[in-house]
């Protein structure tokens, strides 16, 4: 059964229950603006400009063709396959050491390569997911960058809300073949800047508050 995962903080989802997932409680521990949340031009070519960039420097390393790399608003997410942790290691130094870098997702595995029957299922998967968020009501699928590496679905974008961002990790999670979904989407904050989503713990439990507060 496919769960969802919360990584760097960026968004926290319990695991799948019957088929459905529960957000967590609370609003967004940022304030989203109500104007457009997707990339501006200006970022997109950033993300384009850090993306070849950091693909060139591994290539130019040597022993990299496994790694696979995606870039949203200066977040690196870097999966596939190498042989060494070394090599894993090397390429998330590769990552942080460019100038438009934000913050590196380094989910790069260790061993050898799935083999073509393996990579040609992620793509069906990546293609199920793309669909759901198409067919979404609550997402606009332009602002979500999809994933997938052995059966994990990775979710890259700016959302426009607390709720898109959820409605995203939970529409990917029902596609036939997800293993699981780690959502790295984020929100601009009130000041425009992009921000990782953390919803609100539940406040500690105070038993002065029941019945009116403390007895007299």
């Amino acid at each position: 059964m496919p769960r969802l995962n919360h990584t760097l903080g960026l968004i926290a989802l319990f695991p799948l229950i019957s088929g459905c997932v529960a957000a967590a409680v609370g609003a967004a521990g940022v304030t989203a603006v109500t104007a457009t949340q997707e990339r501006t031009f200006g970022e997109a070519v950033d993300d384009t400009s850090l993306s070849s960039s950091i693909k060139a420097r591994l290539l130019a390393e040597g022993g990299m063709l496994g790694v696979s790399v995606d870039t949203n608003a200066g977040l690196v997410l870097l999966t596939g396959r190498v042989d060494t942790p070394e090599k894993k290691l090397r390429a998330e130094s590769i990552s942080w050491a460019q100038r438009l870098t934000r913050d590196v997702a380094n989910n790069i595995a260790i061993g050898e390569s799935a083999g073509f029957f393996a990579n040609a299922s992620d793509s069906v998967i990546s293609g199920r997911v793309r669909a759901r968020l198409l067919g979404s009501s609550s997402v606009q699928a332009r602002n979500i960058n999809v994933e997938t590496y052995g059966g994990v679905v990775y979710l890259m974008g700016v959302a426009r809300s607390a709720e898109e961002l959820e409605a995203a990790a939970y529409e990917a999670s029902l596609a036939q073949g997800v293993v699981q979904v780690v959502s790295y989407v984020r929100l601009r904050d009130n000041r425009g800047e992009i921000v990782p989503y953390t919803p609100n713990a539940p406040r500690a439990f105070d038993s002065n508050e029941l019945l009116g507060g403390p007895a007299g």
